[in-house]
């Protein structure tokens, strides 16, 4: 019970104890104000209720929303994550090249096989979405 709800019980208990008769005009303004400080009460109630389950949902929604903007928007790594399969044009080694751990002012690498400096062209021929979108900007 909430401590609104106590003090009007509290308030009709004490109207019962002084006798406050309802035949009179006093006791029945009386019980009307009393009964309509319990409605109130109960209302305030059920609202204190709605406004917990509301804040609970922005609070999921906020978690959500943080993850979601983590994931779609962190600059922290800006790499799609697609690593590329390159051979080696001196020792035909095939390896794994992940473009994220390169330096973004050098377009050369390192073998890994044959130690011997690789130019790496990035431009992309396949019209591809992803692609064109890079071009435009």
């Amino acid at each position: 019970m909430s401590y609104l709800k106590e003090r009007v019980a509290y308030l009709k208990g004490l109207a019962e104890g002084l006798n406050i008769s309802e035949s009179s005009s006093e006791g029945k303004l009386l019980k009307a104000m009393l009964e309509v400080m319990d409605d109130m009460a109960v209302s305030v109630e059920e609202l204190e209720e709605s406004f917990d389950d509301i804040s609970e949902q922005v609070d999921e929604m906020d978690e959500d929303l943080s993850y979601l903007s983590k994931e779609l928007f962190d600059d922290e790594d800006s790499c799609d994550g697609h690593v590329h399969e390159v051979e080696c044009p001196y020792c035909n080694e095939v390896f794994e090249l992940d473009p994220c751990e390169l330096d973004e002012d050098s377009d050369e690498i390192e073998c890994p096989n044959c130690n011997k400096k690789i130019e790496i062209n990035w431009d992309c021929e396949c019209d591809c979405e992803d692609c064109s979108d890079e071009e435009k900007n």
